[in-house]
């Protein structure tokens, strides 16, 4: 049988064809040193910043790395997994993407790691699209000014410390104090406020994690929140990329849905030692307290990311609440200066205070909110205007009183006003408190209708009263809800009730 030279010249054309659609063009480099997470590669010329590199394992899947440093002959490249398979010699690829996380409504309610892959055992994430991590702030065009209250349920926070919507306020004070359980009360009350809740843990004990997440499951604040973790035993890099991939995943909720979005950043005194360890193995000159240089600006582009958009944007915002821990109540370390001078105010929380039995153990004197009253319901100003400046006097009295010194009767009034108010601003953990029972117990106390009511009486005397204006006044409680603010006739409502509450009290003893 004879084959025709055009059968030939066929055969031979389709085979280059398929040959041609075969070849894959990569761009590839040579890892030159490995050790501790970090990998120096040759070759990689075309590199970019906070490029995804992958390394191609013989047995088992790739791992990947972020390239860091871009220096004149190699890449300095942090890993995010293990590096026990890496070898000098191995062949990198270039992904040709800067590393992003999935992003979208499926992430609600589930624990991921920064990457965004599931850690909670309840199967694959179909998610709607990717960010990249790191974003260019909103500027100052875009935005509007923070006037929208943002509701923590804690008494002496939206009373004295207002937080509002679009604002940056830090959590500040030594291990053991409270400082999660102020960001956790603020997350389990956004329950029906349509605020979505972003919790970033950074290297904590995967233990610790587990208990937050059964906390929310329990008061029913998983179904509107997402937990992202990078645990202790997790890689540097890891830690490095959390708070960014948390804030990525928040900006998807504030730009394209236009929702007011919650972060709660816990905390960034771990994740800048993390930042720490790998600017050190990259060999990156070490400033003070052996931070890099650039420490500062780590925290600042993520902290700005949170805003309050302007009605032509969408009107969305991300309201962050990042957690430092200091050592020994000392705020004048290196990272709680940075991050206090880039917040919008710090909640201070003392180990002596919390140690005495005021919980939240919150330092009012130390503790500010730059946002003020615009972030509070007319009513809350005007029941809480003077109390944040009568209760540091009343701290400062009470410091003075233990000298034993025979006060005035003005002073004697005053620490009995500051004591009530202390016992008032109490709270338990995991019960925050709707605004309008707030206005009505810090009512009561600034306006001096607790002063026959024992000391060790006011947390049942609170208790009950508001019992009872949930079951018998309903009406005024509505009213301050739907006008929020006070007006004289309301105000007169209000004494008038508190009072036969104080009659029916005292009868039944």
């Amino acid at each position: 049988m004879q084959i025709r030279p055009e059968e030939i010249t066929n055969i031979i054309k389709a085979q280059i064809e398929n040959y041609e659609s075969k070849i894959e063009l990569s761009e590839v480099g040579e890892v030159i040193q490995v050790g501790d997470g970090i990998a120096r590669i040759y070759g990689l010329m075309n590199a970019m910043a906070s490029e995804l590199l992958e390394f191609p394992m013989e047995n088992g899947p790739s791992v990947y790395g972020i390239a860091l440093n871009l220096e004149k002959d190699n890449i300095g490249a942090v890993l995010l997994g293990d590096d026990k398979g890496i070898k000098e010699g191995m062949l990198v690829k270039r992904t040709g993407r800067i590393i992003s996380v999935p992003v979208g409504e499926a992430l609600i309610g589930r624990v991921v790691n920064p990457l965004g892959q599931p850690l909670d055992g309840k199967g694959p994430i179909k998610t709607s699209g990717w960010r990249p991590l790191e974003a260019k702030a909103p500027g100052v065009v875009d935005r509007q000014p923070v006037k929208e209250p943002l509701q923590t349920g804690i008494k002496a926070v939206d009373a004295m410390i207002p937080i509002g919507r679009g604002q940056r306020e830090l959590i500040i004070g030594d291990r053991q104090t409270g400082k999660t359980a102020v960001a956790l009360d603020t997350i389990i009350n956004q329950k029906d406020s349509g605020v979505i809740c972003i919790y970033v843990a950074i290297g904590q004990k995967q233990s610790t994690v587990a208990k937050v997440v059964e906390t929310l499951e329990k008061h029913g604040a998983m179904k509107y929140t997402i937990v992202v973790m990078a645990g202790a035993a997790d890689p540097a890099p890891m830690l490095y990329i959390a708070p960014y991939a948390g804030c990525a995943m928040a900006e998807e909720f504030q730009f394209a849905q236009k929702k007011a979005v919650l972060i709660v950043y816990d905390d960034l005194t771990k994740h800048a030692a993390a930042y720490r360890q790998m600017s050190l193995l990259l060999r990156r000159p070490p400033g003070r307290e052996a931070y890099p240089g650039d420490v500062f600006y780590l925290h600042s582009r993520l902290l700005e990311r949170a805003s309050k958009l302007d009605a032509k944007n969408g009107g969305g915002s991300i309201t962050a609440l990042p957690i430092i821990e200091t050592q020994a109540g000392d705020v004048s370390a290196y990272i709680p200066t940075n991050v206090i001078s880039i917040t919008d105010g710090q909640i201070y929380l003392e180990s002596s205070l919390f140690s005495s039995g005021v919980r939240p153990a919150i330092n009012v004197g130390i503790s500010v909110s730059r946002v003020g009253g615009n972030a509070q319901i007319k009513a809350m100003k005007q029941v809480a205007g003077k109390l944040k400046l009568d209760f540091g006097q009343y701290r400062e009295l009470a410091a003075f009183a233990q000298f034993g010194t025979e006060l005035d009767k003005s002073s004697q009034n005053q620490l009995n006003l500051g004591r009530r108010m202390e016992e008032v601003l109490k709270q338990d953990q995991y019960v925050p408190m709707a605004v309008e029972d707030q206005v009505v117990i810090i009512y009561a106390g600034i306006n001096n209708l607790l002063d026959d009511v024992a000391i060790a009486d006011v947390k049942k005397f609170e208790k009950e009263l508001l019992v009872y204006f949930e079951t018998s006044c309903k009406e005024i409680k509505k009213e301050i809800v739907e006008k929020k603010t006070l007006s004289d006739e309301l105000k007169k409502k209000l004494e008038d009730a508190i009072k036969t509450f104080k009659t029916i009290y005292k009868k039944q003893g």
